[in-house]
């Protein structure tokens, strides 16, 4: 999240478990099995070393390797992923076990872009010049847009960024929005994600963190907001319409 806290009515800052923590080793392992290893012996195995598992994906093989049909990428804290490694190679079916970078240390945080095509782009154009720039200082920020249409597909896309994997700030890109969308939105601020809007016909601009009337400046200051390397600070800017 971003290093504020939002205020009472919003409830506290929430950690992103999926990114490293002061005190926390963060480690991912692909695990690429036949048809016969079981997922379960596997995540116990990890557990009983003391890793906690953050996430589990799995995908079909693609290698072309003999009876190898599974893919499971495990990312957990921790326990080093050699130790992690070692432990899912005991496992009956396992074909290779070997470590690889958290998505966290790939893609980093994520700014969310939600709205209108012709706002998105606007508003991408903005977070992702802003993103190279703290990128090549150290930062791994990535930009993610859908483009919508309706209160109801919108309104769920909002309530679902609070699922969404790194995800630290959204963008509210369109020219109306109110009604569910609205509801929408102070709940994903509730979970701690704080959200930006583009000044709109609509209630939720009454329930955004910060409007911002142009959309290039709106994904560069949402980019400054989650950076540690950007000196901003959307609490003392909560509020404003700029």
């Amino acid at each position: 999240m971003a290093d504020e806290q939002l205020d009472d009515d919003h409830g506290p800052e929430m950690p992103d478990p999926r990114l490293p923590e002061a005190g926390h080793t963060l480690s991912a392992i692909s695990v690429r099995t036949t048809a016969d290893a079981d997922l379960v012996e596997i995540l116990v195995r990890l557990r009983e070393r003391g890793a906690e598992v953050i996430t589990v994906n799995s995908f079909p093989a693609t290698r072309g390797e003999p009876g190898v049909t599974r893919v499971f990428d495990i990312e957990f804290r921790d326990l080093p992923a050699a130790e992690a490694s070692d432990a899912a190679s005991l496992v009956p079916g396992v074909h290779l076990a070997e470590s690889r970078p958290t998505l966290g240390q790939v893609f980093g945080k994520r700014v969310i872009v939600i709205g209108g095509g012709a706002q998105i782009a606007q508003v991408s154009l903005g977070a992702v010049s802003e993103a190279d720039r703290h990128n090549l200082r150290g930062e791994r920020i990535s930009v993610d847009t859908i483009a919508l249409v309706g209160e109801h597909n919108i309104a769920t896309a909002v309530r679902a960024v609070a699922d969404l994997p790194r995800a630290h700030i959204l963008v509210l890109a369109g020219s109306i929005m109110g009604g569910d969308i609205t509801t929408a939105v102070r709940e994903l601020r509730a979970t701690g994600i704080p959200v930006i809007s583009l000044n709109m016909v609509g209630s939720v601009v009454d329930a955004v963190d910060l409007v911002v009337s142009d959309p290039v400046q709106a994904g560069t200051m949402a980019v400054m907001a989650i950076a540690d390397t950007a000196s901003f600070s959307i609490e003392r800017a909560r509020g404003r319409h700029l």
